[in-house]
C-alpha cells in the first residue's frame, strides 16, 4: 500500500513539475497534465459547491499558466445528489461551468445511483452532461493511478 502511495505521489509530483518546467511561448499553448479528480460523496450542500467552485478555480489557476487541465468531478454514496435532476441544487451552476470548461467531466457511481433507485422506488435521471461509471471510487482510484491528482470535496 506505502509503494502504491509513494508511486502515486511521485506521478502527481512530476506531472506538476512538468507543467511548471515545460518552456518556450509555443509550448505554453499545448501544455496538459494528467488532470484533477474531485471526489464529492456527501449531499450537503456546501460541499457540493466546493466541488464546483474548485473546478472553477482550478481551471483558471492552470490557465493563468498557459496550461489546460482536465477535471473529473466524481459523485459516489449520498454525493450522487449533485449530479440527479430530481435533487441537485447547483443545476445551473453545473451546467454554466460545464459550458464554459470544456476539459470537465461530471461522473456518477452507477452502483450508489442502484442502491439509491432501489432504497427510494424511483428512477434517477442524470442532469444533462452527467455520465455513470461504474463504481465512483474505482474511477477515482483508475485516475490517480493514471497520475491524476486527487481532491476529496
Amino acid at each position: 500500500m506505502t509503494t502504491l502511495f509513494n508511486r502515486m505521489s511521485r506521478r502527481g509530483l512530476l506531472a506538476g513539475v512538468s507543467i511548471l518546467t515545460a518552456g518556450g511561448a509555443a509550448a505554453k499553448e499545448d501544455r496538459l497534465t494528467e488532470g484533477v479528480v474531485i471526489l464529492i460523496d456527501s449531499n450537503e450542500p456546501y460541499v457540493m459547491g466546493h466541488a464546483v467552485s474548485y473546478s472553477a478555480n482550478l481551471s483558471k489557476h492552470f490557465a493563468d499558466r498557459g496550461a489546460r487541465l482536465l477535471i473529473e468531478v466524481v459523485a459516489n454514496g449520498k454525493g450522487i445528489d449533485v449530479f440527479r435532476a430530481d435533487k441537485t441544487p447547483l443545476i445551473e451552476p453545473l451546467a454554466t461551468l460545464r459550458q464554459s470548461l470544456p476539459n470537465l467531466t461530471y461522473s456518477m457511481c452507477a452502483s450508489s445511483k442502484a442502491i439509491a433507485e432501489a432504497k427510494e422506488q424511483v428512477s434517477i435521471a442524470l442532469i444533462p452532461g452527467a455520465s455513470l461509471v461504474p463504481f465512483g471510487i474505482g474511477r477515482v482510484v483508475d485516475l490517480q493511478l493514471k497520475g491524476w491528482a486527487y481532491i476529496h470535496a
